[in-house]
């Protein structure tokens, strides 16, 4: 498949083609910044087209409705001036990324996920560029970028985009992003983006101007969902996707999809299922975001695989003893951690506490490609009050023991910026919407989504030291903890044991708050207890490959002294 964009606003020799969406305007016409206003033609199925002579990229319009209203394209590449602003004509033709595809396979996958805001000290995919090296060097396979999607202001986790097609111009737009793929194509890295289609942020979304974009049949966190059995609709989301991983639009070798059990599909064929398809065959891969725990994302629509949460509520709440909101759910945690490991996740049918239902499918079939696990990522750092990382919960032995568990387990490792070298620095939430009675709503909705916990003292999500403090800091690196995630990974990369993600061939206990993890003769031993205990290993003779300095062997019993790992080979 080659696809070539076709909405919003593409240029060409003789001058820029326009098509728009807009069933609910009576006429539409574009109005060119410092130029000339261009009629559009009514279409068929409620799209207007139209050209416009000599108007080349770099120019700035907007779509104008009969009663005078101004509004940026919905297919806008670029809203230099921000979401309320003027759409800029871009040229992918000129700014796409000009690698080819790295030839990272799904089951060789290691994810670093960043967020170009705080990753480094400018914000930019410029600036994130430069560390591609760094990114290569830790051994991650691929770089996954939270959503770039347009939103209000200059600072925002990204989910509140209203412009699904634009690159942030505070991160450099979509030249900018461009480089970055080619950036970590050069280091051999996978790129993948994080999308957003199961809701529009609050600020700046004029959709429904333009056409019934959503319905009150479905309702989801953030208002009516997403009305996917309009075909227009279908295609928009269709064209967004392919808008980033065409060789010929983004360039990205797979997409992340948000949340993807807030989107809502009565259709025949699921949008998902369409979506997977398309992206396929412009040879990238598609993962979800899902707390469904359902094996229908991958066996029935066709994704590549799925983030699967329980392994890391029960690494958590193992090394923490929090039982606050959903880790209530994951009291006594080893035997959940156990069957998480050997079985892709722990609910997998059985009643689950704060959902009040069965939850969950059987999944131990499927081969650990098709999972995402993680001891860290943005949300399970971000949607605590402060947004302390693990450096902030445990020690360091408790560290040790999370990231062995994380990479030699036979799901694809995701971890989050700076996790490689533990780094401290906080993730929390923040925005910078310019209304301010949004922006107060966002403060107490933030304070209220934490009655079920006991934390305290949230951050205030519009202070711009609330964002600055979220930003990495590499000077206050932990070369200890670096040397132990690079030898965790290259030990995952290099030995023949691991190679094989078949859940048959793994086998988990525990003992007490220690875990025994075996793929073939390799034993990964991980103790979440502070407290010094002793481990009974499994019948042979046992050599140590990996430690992180807690254990003392003797024969077939194991003495830790406290939190950590060992990794032990059979033999």
């Amino acid at each position: 498949m080659t696809w070539r964009p076709w909405l919003g606003a593409v240029p060409g020799a003789e001058g820029t083609h326009f098509r728009v969406w807009a069933p609910k305007a009576d006429s539409l016409s574009v109005t060119v910044l410092g130029g000339r206003s261009v009629p559009l033609r009514r279409a068929s199925e409620g799209y207007f087209t139209g050209h416009a002579d000599g108007v080349r990229a770099g120019a700035r319009y907007f779509y104008r409705f009969s009663d005078g209203r101004e509004r940026p394209d919905p297919a806008s590449l670029l809203q230099p001036e921000g979401v309320q602003g003027p759409s800029e004509i871009v040229d992918l033709a000129e700014i796409a990324p000009r690698s080819p595809r790295a030839p990272v396979p799904l089951e060789r996958l290691i994810f670093c996920e960043i967020h170009l805001g705080t990753y480094t000290a400018e914000g930019t995919a410029d600036a994130a560029a430069r560390y591609m090296p760094e990114l290569a060097d830790a051994l991650y396979t691929a770089v996954e970028v939270m959503p770039v999607a347009a939103f209000p202001g200059a600072r925002n986790w990204g989910y509140d985009g209203v412009a699904p097609f634009a690159a942030h111009a505070a991160y450099g737009g979509p030249a900018a992003l461009a480089r970055l793929v080619d950036a970590a194509h050069a280091q051999g890295l996978s790129a993948f983006l994080d999308v957003v289609y199961n809701h529009f942020g609050p600020e700046g979304n004029y959709l429904a101007e333009f056409g019934p974009y959503f319905t009150a049949k479905h309702k989801t966190p953030w208002g009516d969902a997403i009305d996917f059995s309009v075909p227009q609709v279908r295609r928009y989301f269709l064209e967004n996707a392919l808008r980033w991983v065409a060789r010929a639009g983004g360039g990205f070798d797979g997409l992340r999809l948000d949340a993807v059990h807030g989107l809502y599909d009565d259709s025949s064929k699921h949008i998902l299922q369409e979506i997977a398809e398309a992206v396929h065959a412009e040879g990238a891969l598609i993962i979800a975001e899902s707390d469904l725990n359902d094996v229908k994302l991958i066996e029935q629509y066709g994704l590549d695989g799925s983030w699967a949460d329980d392994l890391h509520h029960a690494i958590h709440v193992a090394l923490t003893g929090e039982s606050q909101g959903y880790y209530g759910d994951f009291q006594d945690p080893m035997p959940k951690m156990v069957a998480a490991l050997e079985r892709g996740w722990f609910y997998e049918g059985q009643h689950k506490p704060t959902f009040g239902r069965k939850h969950g499918t059987p999944a131990a079939h499927l081969r650990g490609r098709h999972f995402v696990v993680c001891a860290q990522n943005h949300d399970q750092i971000g949607n605590r009050a402060r947004g302390e990382r693990l450096t902030a919960l445990t020690d360091e032995g408790g560290l040790r023991a999370a990231a062995a568990v994380i990479a030699l387990q036979p799901a694809l490792p995701l971890y989050f910026q700076g996790e490689e070298w533990a780094a401290r620095e906080p993730f929390q939430y923040f925005v910078s919407h310019t209304d301010p009675v949004l922006v107060e709503a966002v403060r107490k909705g933030r304070s209220e989504e934490f009655k079920g916990f006991t934390w305290t003292d949230v951050p205030d999500p519009f202070a711009e030291d609330t964002f600055r403090r979220s930003r990495i800091d590499r000077a206050r690196k932990d070369e200890n903890a670096l040397r132990w995630h690079k030898s965790l990974l290259a030990l995952r990369r290099d030995h023949p044991a691991l190679q094989d993600d078949a859940r048959q061939d793994v086998r988990a206990s525990a003992q007490g708050s220690t875990l025994l993890l075996q793929r073939g003769p390799v034993l990964v031993v991980a103790a979440f207890a502070a407290e010094p205990c002793e481990v009974q290993l499994p019948d042979g003779r046992w050599r140590e490959l990996l430690d992180s300095g807690v254990s003392e062997l003797r024969g077939d019993r194991l003495r830790l002294r406290g939190r950590g790992a060992l990794v032990l080979e059979q033999g």
